[in-house]
């Protein structure tokens, strides 16, 4: 272990009393769940189920949507394997609660304290880990590598920026990214970076997020809608952060001079931000309702829907011809969401400049025409502006789209077939044959 890993690893096992008080103000703030706060400190609780245990871990909401169609797949090579999934947000582990299969449940992942890892593993002794994208703790990882569990981590990615600054550190860099077995990069891009830090058995295998199935949805429910929108040119703009919600006000009343029955929807990315963004449609002087108010639908006089409900972002792409993908004009510097989600909803997909985190995503989209790019709240006013005048372009928009969905359905498949020595069950046996 290097000089630096050495001092991290002292300072987080003598550093117990501070991570509790961490959580408990994150607890105060809403960032944990009061009930399971144990299990950040590595006490599960569930019982460990019998047989082979593969463990994924998935940080936050977008590494969770990754994780679920590992697992989905996963679920459909046969019996005979259980999935613990880890995750660290409260909005992430709702997600869990809503979609996790009955093979696989959920907890609240330890933090990195050596002590707290101990007793997570020693409870849950996996058989295999499969780490989500980018998130890489060093204590916990490294246990991994002490007690001999195979480790991969999946749908890398390693933006130019963590790059550098593990760069930095080379010896500490080398010896925590040779804790995987393998690494499946999402670009070629990543796995250079992976492959400079020291590790090997390094893959190019696409984004895992290309074969998610489609987002489901409720089909009473979408009738409903349809009923309550009728012909009105609507738009959405899904997975708002903080400042979207202002963009979508001033460019409603931009185009509701032109369209004066327009409605604008907006999904925030976090529900609980509802008072926030009712305040900011409040002080443009737009009506607006509430959609966790008894289901309410949009009144027929509403300029904004307010789609503050989890789980429904597949019902208001279903609803909407044009989505406008957030994170990517937002307060916070941006970095962007998935945009294949809308596209395999049949929508014409849009997104602003700061799309970083997404950028390979992105980028394939552009080479298909299968996505529009909006520089600044002008450009997003006269694209959709465009859009709305012109239902032709949006038809063929709409078909590039859509072919490029299904022309990226592959990845899974790649991905399972590189696992496969992943998922030998003892005796050699394995769900991947």
């Amino acid at each position: 272990m290097t000089g630096l890993l050495k001092l991290y690893e002292i300072v987080t096992s003598a550093g117990g009393p501070l991570l509790e008080l961490l959580l408990k103000s994150r607890m105060k703030r809403g960032k944990e769940d009061p009930a399971r706060l144990p299990e950040r400190m590595g006490r599960a609780s569930r019982a460990r189920p019998s047989g082979h245990l593969i463990w994924v871990h998935a940080a936050s909401v977008g590494e969770a949507q990754s994780a679920m169609i590992l697992i989905d797949a996963i679920g459909r090579m046969g019996s005979g394997i259980s999935v613990l999934v880890t995750t660290g947000t409260v909005t992430s582990a709702t997600l869990m609660e809503r979609r996790l299969p009955v093979f696989a449940i959920h907890q609240y992942a330890p933090l990195d304290r050596p002590q707290w890892i101990k007793t997570f593993l020693d409870h849950w002794r996996p058989d295999t880990v499969f780490w989500m994208e980018s998130e890489l703790w060093p204590n916990t990882l490294q246990e991994l590598k002490r007690r001999n569990i195979p480790a991969a981590l999946i749908n890398a990615r390693l933006s130019d920026t963590s790059f550098r600054n593990w760069s930095y550190a080379p010896k500490p860099a080398k010896t925590i990214v040779s804790c995987f077995d393998a690494i499946l990069a999402q670009t070629e891009k990543d796995a250079r970076h992976y492959r400079s830090l020291g590790a090997e058995n390094v893959v190019v295998t696409d984004n895992i997020k290309y074969s998610a199935s489609p987002l489901p949805y409720d089909q009473l429910a979408l009738s409903a809608l349809k009923l309550a929108v009728s012909d009105r040119p609507v738009w959405v703009y899904a997975s708002t952060h903080a400042g979207e919600e202002s963009l979508t006000c001033r460019v409603h009343k931009t185009l509701k001079e032109k369209y004066p029955r327009l409605l604008s929807i907006i999904v925030p990315r976090h529900p609980n931000r509802r008072d926030e963004i009712a305040g900011v449609c409040f002080e443009n002087g737009l009506k607006f309702s509430l959609r966790s108010h008894n289901m309410a639908l949009p009144a027929i006089d509403d300029d904004i829907y307010i789609a503050d409900t989890l789980g429904e972002l597949g019902l208001f792409y279903s609803l909407s011809d044009i989505a406008m993908i957030g994170r990517s004009f937002s307060d916070d510097g941006g970095g962007g969401h998935n945009p294949v989600e809308a596209a395999q909803l049949d929508c014409v997909v849009l997104t602003g400049p700061n799309n970083q985190f997404q950028r390979q995503l992105y980028d394939d989209m552009k080479e298909s025409s299968a996505v529009i790019e909006t520089a600044n709240e002008a450009e997003l006013a006269f694209t959709l502006d465009d859009l709305f005048s012109h239902p032709q372009k949006v038809i063929d928009i709409k078909e590039s789209t859509r072919q490029f969905a299904q022309r990226k359905t592959y990845v899974i498949e790649r991905v399972l077939e590189i696992l496969s020595p992943f998922l030998a069950l003892p005796g050699g046996k394995s769900h991947a044959a």
